[in-house]
């Protein structure tokens, strides 16, 4: 029982921070050659496309943390899914492959749909968004639309075979799923340099995520789906899937809720300023978000490396490791973000003039105040990643409106206030802080003790 969990260790967050640079660091490591190769312009456009692709995996709700939560529960010996809480677990006893069976059917058959649902959407508000962005852009506008034909694309596939990660990360192969993350990033990286040198333009990166994907899905399958899992899926019923889905989708739509809220907090300031603020602008912008997310999720790689050995001491009722594993995490997420952000203060913009790029950073105290921002995002980050592995999803609404804020101030900033950018940085920050950044720390030291 929750034999690959108990085996997480030291190899596991090596792993898992190697995988994290390559997996949105891959972003930086293509900055060199796309901000020598596109222009300003086309670097926004870029952005966009990023963010778009940030909400086609929104639209899985929610389903994917829980999804692998609750596979987690499986592997660590319960018998039964709830709505709210964790039954007890049933020691000595194998793991139930019925009620797994049971769970990977659900997962397939909520991603069939939600993709399906993801291509309708692009090709309609989507295509009416980019088209709308397209109006003003000067450069090779067929290469974009084919750029945007391959994303819609893309991110069809990738919803459709997101329970994948699921699987991986709740039967606790986290050095598996970061191993398969650097390779399909690493080919990624080598096929997106090649064709954005040889004059691709945009096609060149998405071509190279479609690759990427692809690898990534295969080796994820041969992983999980060995012989032996494969036999003892094969010698059980599955009853009936839909118990599952009624049992989980009430807390992943409350989990779906709130990463919508927090898209509105953290990424609507990328589609709202490309209306408001020259695309030259955006850019700079653009890819200051981009490396400041790169940024946030380094900092962050500790507690989702740890994630199925929190879900466990959940489940376990072991408030003495709870503690443990949230300050370690705490631990890390300031240390990556107080070193990382000094260094890229002190030398961002010059190395962006190494490279002679088109584009830099924004000014230094407009970075500063967005790094003080995103260590608050991270802290409260950890903090509800901890209560959601109890299976309990309390702030959903508060991310809701906490999201309805800040796009109406980042809108009214924009169109009346005239902000330009400190309004998109500003914005998000002061409605985090009004209660979100210290609700749910506070609530979690709290219930620790």
């Amino acid at each position: 029982m929750a034999e690959g969990i108990e085996k997480i260790g030291k190899s596991d967050v090596v792993w898992s921070y190697v995988a994290v640079i390559f997996q949105v660091g891959a972003g930086i490591f293509l900055l060199p050659f796309i901000l020598n190769y596109l222009s300003s312009e086309t670097v926004a456009i870029w952005s966009v496309f990023q963010v778009v692709t940030s909400l086609v995996l929104l639209l899985d709700f929610g389903f994917r943390p829980s999804f692998a939560r609750n596979v987690g529960y499986v592997f660590s010996g319960v018998h039964s899914l709830q709505r709210e809480g964790i039954s007890d677990v049933v020691m000595d006893k194998d793991i139930d492959y019925s009620l797994l069976k049971n769970t990977i059917q659900a997962m397939r058959h909520f991603y069939r749909w939600a993709a399906l649902s993801v291509f309708l959407l692009l090709a309609t508000v989507g295509t009416f968004y980019f088209v709308s962005i397209l109006q003003k852009y000067n450069g090779d506008r067929v290469d974009a639309v084919w750029a945007w034909v391959l994303l819609c694309a893309v991110n069809c596939y990738e919803l459709y075979t997101y329970y994948y990660d699921s699987l991986l990360t709740g039967k606790g192969y986290v050095r598996q799923s970061q191993r398969i993350m650097v390779l399909s990033r690493v080919a990624y990286l080598a096929i997106a340099v090649v064709l954005v040198m040889c004059g691709m333009g945009l096609c060149a990166i998405v071509a190279s995520q479609i690759v990427s994907i692809v690898i990534r899905r295969w080796l994820s399958y041969r992983v999980f789906f060995t012989a032996e899992m494969q036999e003892k899926l094969r010698l059980v019923e599955a009853d009936d899937y839909r118990n599952v889905l009624s049992a989980i989708a009430p807390n992943a739509v409350k989990v779906g809720l709130t990463y919508l809220g927090g898209f509105c907090i953290n990424k609507s300031a990328v589609l709202l300023g490309t209306e408001f603020i020259p695309l030259e602008q955006m850019a700079a912008y653009g890819i200051t978000f981009q490396v400041i997310d790169v940024l946030g999720r380094c900092g962050t790689v500790l507690f989702q490396a740890w994630t199925p050995k929190i879900v466990y001491a959940r489940a376990m009722r072991d408030v003495a490791a709870l503690k443990r594993l949230f300050l370690w995490c705490i631990a890390a997420m300031c240390a990556v973000m107080v070193v990382g952000g000094g260094v890229w203060l002190l030398l961002g913009n010059r190395l962006l003039q190494l490279i002679h790029s088109q584009t830099q950073f924004i000014p230094c105290e407009m970075l500063s105040v967005f790094l003080a921002f995103q260590i608050l995002e991270k802290n409260q980050s950890i903090a509800a990643g901890f209560i959601q592995a109890d299976n309990r999803i309390p702030f959903f609404k508060p991310s809701l409106i906490s999201g309805a804020f800040t796009v109406l101030l980042i809108w009214l900033a924009l169109d009346y206030g005239q902000c330009g950018l400190w309004g998109l940085i500003l914005t998000p920050g002061i409605v985090q802080m009004c209660y979100q950044s210290w609700k749910w720390p506070v609530t979690l030291m709290k219930e620790l003790k």
